[in-house]
């Protein structure tokens, strides 16, 4: 059983919290076969939420201990990121990864990971409004205020709330693959990853301007990822110049077209080397990279392995 362990501390957002509650509580392998055993743990076992978002007082019987003892810690965002962890915590924080167990955070919960002096010198996010200030409290980090979450390994950050549970599907697939971590959305009503990053939500097209929601062309380019499309077939779809799609496609997705389409073909090829006997030839002609020495330098660059190491991985679970 993988434990995970939710370190809520004073002024923790309910929501962060409550998150990777709902996310891997909801993964099982079969009825009654959970997957994940999640554990709220705060110091001393009692903290007061966020007055902002909900105040409360939480009670556990976890403490610090069982951050020690968790293969996964998450750490919610909280209210002042800038006041700086209890004692014992950056101590507890740092054991366990240096005994293995992977550490993600939601939110301004990076601030604490950061803290830690772990994220020196990687890649990380947190919520837009909160980047730069991240950036200047933690020089030493590598900051990139545009994606939804960074996963570096054993070190995961998340941009804000909702990129939480992003972030947490994200483990649940690369953990036991997309069939069960799409059964999780399923259950939660919502999209198993959402494409872009958090430049979608900086900047919002007019609801009544007509015309300018993308979902039916999205639509469209999922039920034809076998087609070889080009920029300009997109555009004709959507009845925009290629500059307004691109225009469009970055105010409402985070990224241009074909970057989009890239990524809906690897996720396609990932469901079907999970769901599938199909030769990797014939995955690569139905996700629409036409070859398969295609498909293996897309999928190496963003999934990091082979698909058949990847079919070897997930295809029996």
């Amino acid at each position: 059983m993988h434990t995970v362990a939710v370190l809520a501390l004073d002024g923790v957002v309910p929501f962060d919290m409550a998150t990777p509650c709902q996310v891997f509580g909801a993964a099982y392998e079969g009825p009654g076969a959970p997957l994940y055993e999640t554990r709220v743990c705060a110091p001393g076992g009692a903290v007061v939420s966020s007055s902002l978002f909900g105040k409360m007082r939480v009670e556990t019987p976890w403490d610090l201990d069982a951050v020690a003892a968790a293969d996964t810690v998450v750490l919610p965002g909280v209210e002042d990121p800038l006041a700086g962890p209890p004692p014992g915590v950056l101590a507890a924080l740092r054991a366990a990864a240096d005994r293995g167990a992977r550490i993600a955070s939601i939110c301004v919960g990076a601030f604490t990971l950061a803290a830690t002096g772990l994220l020196d010198g990687r890649r990380a996010t947190t919520h837009w409004m909160y980047a730069r200030l991240l950036a200047e409290r933690y020089p030493r980090v590598e900051v990139d205020p545009s994606v939804l979450f960074v996963d570096d390994g054993a070190l995961l950050t998340s941009a804000g709330v909702a990129a939480g549970v992003d972030l947490c599907l994200h483990l649940v697939r690369r953990d036991h693959g997309s069939a069960v971590a799409g059964r999780v959305a399923r259950f939660m009503v919502t999209p198993l990853q959402r494409d872009g990053g958090q430049a979608q939500f900086i900047r919002h097209p007019d609801p009544r301007d007509e015309g300018v929601a993308l979902q039916p062309v999205l639509t469209w380019l999922e039920e034809n990822l076998h087609r070889p499309l080009t920029l300009e077939d997109i555009a004709r779809r959507a009845a925009l110049s290629v500059r307004t799609l691109t225009r469009r496609f970055r105010e409402q997705t985070g990224t241009s077209p074909l970057q989009w389409l890239l990524n809906a073909r690897v996720h396609r090829a990932q469901h079907l080397l999970e769901s599938t006997d199909l030769p990797v030839e014939r995955v690569a002609a139905e996700s629409g990279f036409g070859a398969a020495v295609t498909l293996r330098a897309h999928f190496a660059r963003r999934v990091g392995t082979s698909p058949q190491a990847y079919r070897r991985a997930f295809r029996g679970r």
